[in-house]
């Protein structure tokens, strides 16, 4: 028996081509956003909620919620409008660190839209020829404008003497107080983000083996901390008095009683609070992170132990603090 084969025509071929490229083109950004994880997809959509009002200001209607995800939003999108949108930034005051990351989103967005064959890919090779700003060049950008910040983020972390941090986790004894002390504690010896803390279970910790575990998102793992003896004993008080039900930091009345979960936003609340007790203004939990890979560094943990028990995804972030750290003339002999 002869098979039969039929040869697909180059009509049929150059259909069947035309409607693979409309379901990429339509699917594109849904491909690329569940590859995000949340925190990344939310910081996008203001990026591009900022890069909305940018072009509002020039008189364009748009909405934000379309350029995150409709490619056909991007129509007319242009290599002026975008460099425009660094300069206009700029005049705003918005930090230099800001404006590099929203630019990197818009580009991105461009990348993904020209791919889906709304934006012409000769409009796209000008687009990505706008650089962001090197550390020196934003520097420089600093001197010479009137403002040179924008919105929450501070030029420089809050410095936090071994003194202050011993403060910080010696709170009032009260159910409050004992919570705000394993808040700190946890902040101060362990490095944890504002978010891994907000994420613990009421069993991250365990008490009669002395360890934390918990989830790191931005390296996708799950890792297991010793307790230091001040969090192990802030832990020990804080179950004396607190029964959590579902994530391990109760949150808190006015009136200091707890009730529910804390969430990111009051444990900034109370470690802006807490800091500003002793003095220490502006206190964030990233300040307390920036402590404790200092305070690492100069008891001499090496490179790749404070990259694990950190969870950064590459050695960069604690070089810089290896870095800033260390003694510039320390090797050097004078004749």
């Amino acid at each position: 028996m002869t098979r039969k084969i039929t040869v697909a025509t180059p009509t049929s071929l150059i259909n069947v081509g035309q409607i693979a490229n409309t379901y990429v083109s339509t699917g594109v950004f849904a491909d690329y956003q569940q590859r995000l994880a949340a925190n990344t997809l939310r910081r996008q959509a203001d990026d591009l909620a900022l890069f909305a009002s940018y072009l509002a200001e020039a008189g364009v209607e748009t909405q934000a919620h379309d350029f995150l995800n409709d490619p056909h939003a991007w129509q007319g999108i242009t290599y002026g409008l975008v460099d425009g949108f660094v300069r206009w930034m700029l005049t705003q005051g918005y930090a230099i660190g800001s404006i590099n990351v929203r630019l990197s989103t818009v580009k991105a967005y461009c990348k993904l839209v020209t791919k889906a064959g709304t934006l012409p890919t000769s409009e796209y090779a000008l687009i990505k020829l706008i650089n962001g700003y090197r550390h020196a060049e934003g520097r420089h950008i600093d001197q010479r404008r009137a403002i040179t910040r924008r919105g929450p983020k501070k030029a420089q972390a809050v410095a936090i003497s071994p003194d202050q941090a011993s403060q910080l986790k010696k709170q009032p004894d009260s159910a409050q107080g004992r919570r705000d002390a394993l808040l700190l504690c946890l902040l101060l010896d362990h490095g944890l983000r504002c978010g891994e803390i907000a994420g613990l279970t009421k069993d991250a910790i365990n008490l009669s083996e002395g360890t934390l575990i918990f989830y790191r998102e931005k390296v996708d793992k799950v890792q297991i901390h010793q307790l230091t003896r001040d969090t192990l004993l802030a832990a020990m008080k804080y179950f004396q008095v607190c029964t959590p039900t579902s994530k391990l930091l109760m949150g808190s009345r006015k009136d200091g009683t707890l009730y529910g979960v804390m969430s990111q936003r009051a444990i900034t609340e109370r470690v802006h609070a807490r800091g500003e007790a002793i003095g220490l203004y502006g206190l964030s939990a990233h300040d307390c992170r920036h402590y404790w890979a200092t305070a690492a560094v100069k008891g001499g943990t090496d490179i790749k132990s404070l990259q694990d028990a950190g969870g950064w995804s590459s050695p960069a972030m604690p070089l810089r603090y290896t870095a800033s750290s260390k003694i510039a003339n320390e090797g050097v002999r004078l004749g």
